[in-house]
């Protein structure tokens, strides 16, 4: 993304207007989750920051209110089934799952098709 598309971005990321006095925010959700700091503020309180973003916060750090710098979670690291049992292969593991390990999963997912938590606009 080069500058012009980043600050296209961020201006439409932080859009906002002004309605006798108060501030709309096109997005509710995001903006509860998405924190603007200036470069001197991050400097100072890097530590303060980083617990945001463990906690599943997003940080956009300026400079003269233009974004530099975006801190957010990494993605979380997943694993295939197919990749488990390569590196327990590779690491000479030697555990076995049950003929009918797969029938028996099978039929617990099966089981439980409805949601767990039925969605708010149920």
């Amino acid at each position: 993304m080069d500058a012009c598309q980043a600050r296209l971005f961020f201006a439409a990321l932080r859009f906002a207007v002004r309605l006798r006095g108060r501030v709309a925010v096109y997005n509710h959700i995001m903006a509860k989750h998405v924190m603007h700091v200036s470069e001197t503020e991050a400097a100072s309180d890097f530590a303060s920051l980083m617990a945001r973003v463990r906690a599943g916060a997003e940080v956009v750090i300026e400079h003269h209110a233009r974004p530099i710098a975006v801190l957010r979670p990494a993605e979380p690291h997943v694993r295939l089934l197919s990749e488990s049992l390569r590196l327990a292969r590779e690491h000479g593991s030697t555990v076995t799952l049950a003929a009918d390990f797969g029938r028996d999963l099978e039929e617990i997912i099966n089981s439980h098709r409805e949601p767990l938590s039925p969605p708010a606009w149920d």
